[in-house]
């Protein structure tokens, strides 16, 4: 299954951090998916249908998952996300030398789960991430990176609470296998998701 959109990843001065799923081309149509871990490590899945829900809950670990409407926009270099409980505006910066490396390679090359296994001692590396893995659910998961912007500020609330400003996503998430980098960002990706380690 291929998943196709942008990953935005993102902590808060408070210690919650959130990664955000834009995905408007999947094999569940157009969705979005908020992952929410709370300073206390309290893992929930905010997901826009109950599809998309199960799908991504059986991929990743969750304490806690909600079916709720999720919209995401991009308006004038930001991005909005609307996902009862949580409120988020982030303003995207500059694209950096690796952003400017990623867009050399071909995006038809970029997907390639060969390509992406080449390239995930480099990235476990330089930037302390994974390119290809598995949860342990007997699944496999290539992401293929094709840009990356830095992130310049955050705004975000969750049930009307200020979870603070712009902060690196530390410690790292627990979602299961997938990661995001430390510093505050947002990928044009395209995750290939293999149903069975058999293939």
């Amino acid at each position: 299954m291929r998943f196709d959109g942008w990953i935005l990843g993102l902590g808060t001065t408070s210690g919650t951090r959130l990664v955000v799923g834009h995905w408007p081309r999947s094999p569940l149509g157009a969705v979005s998916d908020v992952m929410v871990e709370r300073p206390d490590g309290h893992r929930v899945l905010l997901a826009a249908t109950p599809e998309l829900a199960e799908f991504v809950a059986d991929t990743y670990s969750f304490d806690e998952v909600r079916v709720v409407d999720v919209q995401v926009g991009r308006v004038a270099g930001h991005w909005v996300v609307d996902a009862e409980p949580l409120a988020l505006r982030v303003r995207v910066g500059r694209r950096p030398a690796l952003g400017w490396l990623l867009r050399t390679v071909p995006s038809p090359l970029a997907r390639t789960p060969a390509w992406v296994g080449l390239l995930d001692p480099v990235a476990r590396l330089a930037m302390g991430v994974r390119t290809r893995g598995s949860a342990g659910n007997g699944r496999t998961e290539w992401y293929g990176v094709q840009d990356l912007h830095a992130l310049r500020s955050a705004s975000a609330t969750w049930d009307g609470a200020d979870l603070g400003g712009l902060a690196d996503v530390r410690p790292p998430v627990r979602f299961g296998f997938g990661s995001v980098p430390p510093t505050p960002s947002v990928v044009r990706v395209t995750t290939t998701i293999a149903l069975s380690t058999a293939v």
